[in-house]
C-alpha cells in the first residue's frame, strides 16, 4: 500500500487522530460491556458509524480503493448521522436549559454545515476556514457537554462519558485534516 500523504505533519495528524479514535472507541466498547447493553445500547450504534469513519480514513490514508469524493461523502454522512442521533434525536437531558439550548443550536448548525460544505459536488472549492469551522463547532459541542458533566455530581459513568464526548471531535479533526490536504494534493 502507498501513503496518500507525503508530508510528515499530515501523516502525524492522521496517525494521532486514528490512534485517539481507536482508543476512544475501545473505551466505548468497554463501557458497553461494563455498564451493560441495557444502559449503553445507543453508544454501540454510534460506534458503528465511528468505526466506519475510521475504516474509511484508514483506506483514504493508504490510498486503497476510495476516492476523495467517496471519502468525503460517506464520512460526512456518518458524522451527520451521529450528530443527528446523539445530539438532536436522543440528546442527553442536561439540567441547565441554556446548555441544552446551546448544544442543540450548535448541533443543528453542524448538520447544516456538513450538508452545505461536504455533501455538495463542488466541495473542493471551499477554503480551509470553511472546513475547520465544522471541527470548531464539534469541539464547542463537546466542551459544553464537559461543562455540564463538571457541574453535575460525578459518578462512575462520568469518566466514560468524558471519553465518549470527544470521539466525534477527534474524528472530525482527522477528516478535516484529510480533506484540506487531499484538496491540495489533487
Amino acid at each position: 500500500m502507498e501513503l496518500r500523504f507525503k508530508d510528515k505533519g499530515t501523516i502525524f495528524n492522521v496517525a494521532v487522530t486514528i490512534f485517539a479514535a481507536v482508543v476512544s472507541v475501545g473505551m466505548m466498547l468497554y463501557g458497553v460491556w461494563h455498564f451493560g447493553l441495557q444502559e449503553t445500547w445507543p453508544e454501540l450504534v454510534l460506534n458503528v458509524f465511528y468505526i466506519a469513519c475510521l475504516v474509511m480514513m484508514w483506506m483514504y490514508f493508504f490510498n486503497y480503493k476510495i476516492t476523495s469524493q467517496q471519502f468525503n461523502y460517506w464520512c460526512s454522512v456518518c458524522v451527520g448521522i451521529t450528530v443527528l442521533l446523539r445530539d438532536i434525536l436522543f440528546a442527553p437531558q442536561l439540567p441547565f436549559y441554556s446548555l441544552r439550548l446551546a448544544c442543540l443550536t450548535l448541533s443543528v448548525a453542524m448538520l447544516v454545515l456538513l450538508t452545505y460544505f461536504y455533501a455538495r459536488k463542488d466541495w473542493e472549492t471551499y477554503s480551509k476556514s470553511n472546513l475547520w469551522l465544522i471541527c470548531i463547532i464539534d469541539i464547542l459541542i463537546a466542551t459544553l457537554y464537559n461543562i455540564d458533566i463538571f457541574l453535575e455530581p460525578a459518578d462512575e459513568i462520568s469518566t466514560y462519558m468524558m471519553v465518549e464526548i470527544w470521539i466525534r471531535p477527534t474524528i472530525t479533526y482527522g477528516l478535516v485534516a484529510c480533506f484540506v490536504k487531499g484538496k491540495k494534493e489533487e
